[in-house]
Parts: C-alpha cells; sequence; structure tokens
C-alpha cells in the first residue's frame, strides 16, 4: 500500500526551514537546495509541494502572518471574559513581537517586508496579513468602546482610523526593538502609553450591574 504523505504538514515544515533561512540571509539568499538541506527533506519534496522559489516564499509569509494571528486570537480565547481593553492590550502586543522568543519571528517578517518594497508578489500576503490584524483591533476597539471617555459632545475616534494607527504603531516598534533604538521594556511602555490614551472600557450603567431589565 503506497505511504501517505501529509503535504500539508510538509508544506509547513518548508515553510519555518524558509522562514529560518530568510531570518539568516534575507529572502534573496534562500534556495530550494538549501530550504531541502533545512526541511530534512530532498529536494524533490520541496518541488513536489511548490513549483518555484517565488511560490515557496509566498506561502511562508503567509505562514508567519497566520501564526502572529493565530497566536492573537488564541489569546482572547484563554481569557473569554477579560475586559475589551485588556483583550486589545495582549492582542497588541502579539502583533508587536516585543517578547524574545519571537524576536526571530520578528526579524524574518520584516525581511519579508523589507523585500515586498521591491517585488511586487510579495505584497498580497502581506496586506492580506494586515488586513486580518486591523479588522481584529477594529472589533476590539469597537468592543472597548473608547469613545465613552471622550468629552461630552466631542466626536467619537473612529475605530478604523484608530485601528490603522495602533498597527502601525506596533509594527514600528518591531523595527525600533530590533535595530537596538529602544528596549523591549521601553517599546512596551509607548505602546501600553498609546493604549491608555485610547481610552478605558465602557462603565457598566446601573442598570446592568442591578440587574434591572433594559
Amino acid at each position: 500500500m503506497p505511504k501517505q504523505v501529509d503535504y500539508e504538514g510538509r508544506r509547513r515544515r518548508i515553510a519555518e526551514a524558509v522562514c529560518l533561512l530568510v531570518e539568516e540571509h534575507g529572502p534573496e539568499g534562500v534556495s530550494m537546495r538549501d530550504v531541502a538541506a533545512r526541511a530534512q527533506v530532498s529536494l524533490g519534496a520541496v518541488q513536489r509541494c511548490f513549483r518555484s522559489k517565488g511560490q515557496m516564499l509566498l506561502f511562508a509569509v503567509d505562514h508567519v502572518g497566520d501564526r502572529i494571528i493565530e497566536r492573537a486570537r488564541a489569546r482572547l480565547a484563554a481569557s473569554p471574559a477579560q475586559p475589551a481593553a485588556t483583550a486589545l492590550s495582549h492582542v497588541t502586543n502579539e502583533i508587536a513581537l516585543l517578547r524574545e522568543e519571537h524576536r526571530a519571528e520578528a526579524r524574518t517578517w520584516l525581511a519579508f517586508v523589507a523585500q515586498a518594497a521591491v517585488s511586487e508578489p510579495l505584497t498580497g500576503p502581506l496586506r492580506t496579513s494586515y488586513a486580518a490584524l486591523q479588522n481584529l483591533l477594529v472589533r476590539l476597539i469597537t468592543e472597548a468602546d473608547e469613545s465613552g471617555s471622550a468629552d461630552e459632545g466631542a466626536t467619537p475616534p473612529s475605530p478604523q482610523h484608530e485601528a490603522r494607527t495602533l498597527l502601525a504603531l506596533a509594527d514600528g516598534l518591531t523595527t525600533h526593538v530590533l535595530i537596538g533604538h529602544l528596549t523591549a521594556e521601553e517599546a512596551a511602555e509607548v505602546l501600553h502609553a498609546h493604549l491608555e490614551r485610547l481610552g478605558t472600557p465602557r462603565r457598566e450603567r446601573p442598570s446592568e450591574t442591578q440587574g434591572t431589565p433594559r
């Protein structure tokens, strides 16, 4: 009976090898032969999963983006009862990749971003990942109801605008930490200060506290 091959599992294994090599040499320094060696599979196995290096890199970009999104959603699922503002803080910290264990992933992500500036095919997966993260932030900002902390009569901030700003800030802090301009602790303080300025979760209404029907 022919041996069953887990192609999806193999593709993820190859993507991990791509990420390791991208971290070391950048996307241009990656070859399918080197990926095969790092993934401990044959060159033919890599070529059966991906027709070209470009296709392989595109899958690896998606792979990194998916991991970040999955971790952010896992933080939400782990504490479903947490206030939306707390959830927003946790998710933003995941996006910023400030923890030491995510440093290699941060270098890989930024290497892909830099390459995308001169390689149009890479921009699609990156835009998709950023859009998914932004949509998640929009939902959390909306739930946190920051407009409740605004002055009476003031125009509430747009969750879409705030999400774009927050995503850009988190992305920029990743770079500042990687090049040593900021420590991870300093970057976390910047992020926390910005989240504080966004406001606090909506206060419970007396009717909700007392259980009075609305």
